[in-house]
């Protein structure tokens, strides 16, 4: 008895540590799609609506306009809002999140490509080698529509 006591005690305050926190507009798929697939054949994705779940990578330092989800595979994949529509918390970085959004893709020429990652780099302080681009870019990213974030007490309490 006392060990129930004790495991139920450990659950319930792990309760008060978790929360989900909801962007956005309300999730409306149930079934998920897995960001491996999308990375293996994106094409096949372009134009469709999209779940997907992941551990949160990063945040947009700025505007909160972005984040970028771990896929289950190798890999990572951009849930990307229009600035203000939905504001992502950097506290998400680390968080498990599902986010809805659909799957369209960026064709950028080799300069717009360098300046695209020079963005990139400035936003999150990293150094960019721009020899390192060496034609055009096709990217893929989500454009996000709601999200659904765990986060802490702790981490939501730092915002």
């Amino acid at each position: 008895m006392r060990n129930l006591i004790i495991l139920f005690s450990l659950v319930f305050s792990l309760s008060l540590f978790a929360q989900v926190e909801k962007f956005g507009k309300e999730i409306t798929l149930s079934e998920k799609t897995k960001i491996s697939d999308i990375l293996a054949d994106p094409e096949a994705f372009v134009g469709k609506t999209v779940l997907v779940e992941g551990e949160v990578l990063d945040v947009c330092q700025h505007a909160g306009c972005w984040i970028e989800l771990k896929s289950d595979g190798d890999g990572k994949i951009k849930i990307k809002v229009k600035d203000g529509d939905i504001v992502f918390p950097v506290s998400a970085k680390g968080g498990k999140a599902v986010a809805e959004g659909t799957v369209y893709k960026i064709e950028l020429t080799q300069e717009e490509a360098i300046k695209y990652y020079e963005h990139i780099a400035e936003e999150s302080g990293k150094e960019f080698d721009p020899s390192t681009v060496t034609g055009p870019v096709t990217i893929y990213q989500i454009k996000g529509i709601g999200a659904e974030i765990e986060l802490t007490q702790q981490e939501k309490s730092t915002e």
